[in-house]
């Protein structure tokens, strides 16, 4: 049985992030493998104890300084895969896949699976953007195999014989009944608007909030998610907030956000920059109507035109919540089929045997 050490995640279960949710239901899936994944002990919780019986646990002292975290704790991981050897080392994101080359060096085959182009992104300084992008020209040059998770981002980086497509996937989700969580922060059951994702400036939610505070006919605007790092970016949100309509949950997980996403009168995704958010096929799986900033990380999935509003324009926004709120509210149905988790494993495995021979 082939072992799998995996790096460049904070971790799971019970942490925060796309990439953790994403490595959480991949590794979960995969069969006949052992898998050692390599965490960042600051961000452990309660539910990080949870166990799986193809996971080993290798926990490492980390930081949450902006920058340094996942360089610190990714030179970590490879100094322990260097004694004690996998048989591939699956490197998420293009930062630590800088260490790629001397993981090569070690006469070990790398899976790099590029989630999105970091330097994009505003929180980077001008000197960190220039790094990231060093890091993206050296992981993509000496990984064995790269799978990327959004179509347009390998096309963009030159669709390399050694890359594939491979999506986020969706498990199969029941409705909650209950409303213990939405009673205990004072929601009324379908009568606000969801949004999913870690408070960063990426994910544009100044935007929505805005747009919900223009809005009168915006009861509820319900934000979960939690900060990195700093409270600042949740401080100016709140100010935004001049009609006291958001409630910030902070990171909701398990049954508390099955309620969320049960009970919402329509999911809103206003991110400017997105490899393939997981948390929008979250929302199709449940049968919200959907809203979606138009940038390529959202095109990924095949959504009506209307369901698309212009990136970073909140006239745009507002039109899109008032078309969506004079329509019927129905559960609405998507063809997620291709998104499914068992069989992204297998073809995650089947790149393995590739880097491998």
């Amino acid at each position: 049985m082939r072992t799998i050490a995996v790096i460049g995640t904070r971790g799971f279960p019970g942490i925060q992030g796309g990439v953790e949710a994403h490595s959480c239901h991949l590794y979960t899936h995969m069969q006949d493998v052992r898998v050692r994944l390599y965490r960042r002990r600051a961000y452990l919780t309660e539910q990080s104890a949870q166990t799986f019986p193809n996971i080993e646990y290798i926990d490492l002292p980390s930081t949450r300084i902006k920058g340094f975290e996942a360089v610190w704790h990714t030179l970590l991981s490879v100094l322990h895969i260097m004694f004690h050897r996998p048989d591939v080392v699956h490197i998420h994101n293009i930062g630590p896949g800088m260490f790629a080359p001397l993981i090569r060096l070690m006469g070990l085959p790398v899976v790099l699976t590029y989630h999105s182009p970091n330097y994009e992104h505003s929180k980077w300084s001008a000197p960190a953007r220039w790094l990231l992008r060093q890091c993206e020209k050296i992981s993509l040059r000496s990984s064995n195999r790269v799978i990327f998770v959004n179509k347009y981002q390998m096309e963009k980086c030159g669709a390399l014989e050694k890359s594939v497509f491979i999506p986020n996937g969706i498990d199969p989700v029941t409705r909650s009944n209950s409303t213990s969580f939405l009673d205990k922060h004072g929601i009324t059951s379908g009568g606000y608007l969801l949004a999913v994702g870690r408070l960063t400036p990426e994910k544009g939610l100044e935007y929505l909030v805005e747009a919900a505070n223009r809005l009168p006919q915006v009861n509820q605007l319900l934000i979960a998610g939690a900060s990195d790092h700093d409270s600042a970016y949740r401080q100016s949100l709140e100010r935004l907030d001049v009609n006291k309509k958001v409630i910030f949950t902070g990171f909701t997980s398990g049954e508390d956000l099955r309620q969320l996403y049960s009970h919402a009168r329509a999911f809103v995704l206003p991110s400017v920059n997105e490899g393939f958010p997981m948390v929008l096929l979250e929302a199709m799986a449940y049968g919200l109507p959907i809203l979606c900033s138009d940038i390529p990380g959202t095109r990924q999935v095949d959504l009506p035109e209307q369901d698309y509003f212009t990136v970073r324009d909140v006239d745009s926004l507002c039109a899109a919540i008032t078309r969506l709120l004079n329509t019927p509210n129905e559960p609405q149905h998507y063809d997620l089929q291709h998104y499914n988790w068992q069989s992204i494993a297998s073809q995650v495995q089947q790149q393995y045997d590739l880097a491998i021979r």
